[in-house]
């Protein structure tokens, strides 16, 4: 049987990929962000919950349009546009830390995952270091009058950039970090049987297999909530997580989602919950999408 076909591009992912001397630092950095920022305000405003989906990405366009641009007029308009590209320049200079920043918090959330995600996101980080320290090199060659060797450095940085972002969308397109977990599985649309009713306990979050759904369900009094058990965030099992208030918590990251509704009641979850309706016929719990 012949090895999977591969696109010419996807040996930079499959190098960094392999690098397994990344893993121990990776695992104390992930860890070291993750017990330094936990749930609340300040993580979902990076995590982008406010939003509706990952606040990295957005930033990131910042960085690499005024760089770009730079390079632009650096090529077509020549010593005339010098001061336009300095200040392009400086300006990605200046976005790069928050583009850093929520970069990492969406990587430590990520990191658990595997050891591929691990070694990319670093690789990833590692290569736009390199893109700011070659823009910050062009800027101060500019200044110090030698625009030449500005707009060389500058090209260059353009492209550990453009490596960098290949990672990224490796990560992001095939690796699926940052992609609502649940968006290719939303659950069962007509009413489909999920576990005897005495195996639910009031108050003590159950799991149940509904085809190729996983459903977490919780008795509340005389009501029965479901929600898809695979977190919007990074997949993580909701079943094991806390029940209290009507709203469960993710244990991994812990994103809180209302059982309702499957609202976002805490991030860094970007997305809602899948919520089901349910039901009791003949001594067994159905349920289906909300209609």
């Amino acid at each position: 049987m012949s090895a999977p076909a591969k696109q010419p591009l996807e040996i930079l992912p499959e190098l960094a990929g392999k690098l397994s001397a990344l893993d121990a630092p990776g695992e104390k950095i992930a860890k070291a962000v993750r017990s330094g920022l936990g749930p609340g305000t300040v993580k979902d405003l990076l995590s982008g919950t406010w939003m509706g989906h990952a606040l990295h990405p957005l930033l990131t366009d910042v960085v690499i349009g005024s760089w770009t641009s730079a390079n632009l007029l650096d090529l077509l308009g020549g010593e005339d546009c010098e001061k336009g590209a300095e200040r392009l320049i400086a300006v990605g200079i200046a976005a790069y830390p928050a583009v850093a920043v929520t970069g990492l918090v969406d990587w430590a959330d990520g990191e658990p995952v595997g050891d591929e995600v691990r070694r990319i996101g670093l690789v990833h980080a590692g290569l736009n270091a390199v893109g700011l320290g070659l823009n910050i090199a062009s800027l101060r060659a500019r200044r110090n009058g030698n625009r030449g060797r500005g707009v060389a450095l500058a090209l260059a940085g353009s492209a550990w950039m453009g490596a960098a972002g290949h990672l990224g969308g490796h990560l992001a397109f095939r690796l699926g970090q940052g992609v609502d977990q649940t968006i290719f599985d939303q659950g069962p649309g007509e009413w489909s049987d999920a576990l005897a009713a005495d195996e639910l306990l009031g108050g003590e979050p159950a799991s149940a297999q509904v085809g190729d759904t996983p459903v977490v369900l919780v008795r509340d009094g005389e009501d029965v909530l479901a929600l898809h058990d695979r977190c919007s965030h990074r997949g993580c099992s909701l079943a094991t997580g806390e029940f209290r208030d009507g709203a469960i918590t993710c244990p991994c990251h812990g994103s809180r989602f209302d059982l309702r509704t499957g609202a976002i009641e805490q991030g860094p979850a970007t997305a809602p919950q899948p919520a089901f309706q349910a039901r009791t016929s003949a001594g067994r719990i159905q349920v289906r999408l909300e209609q």
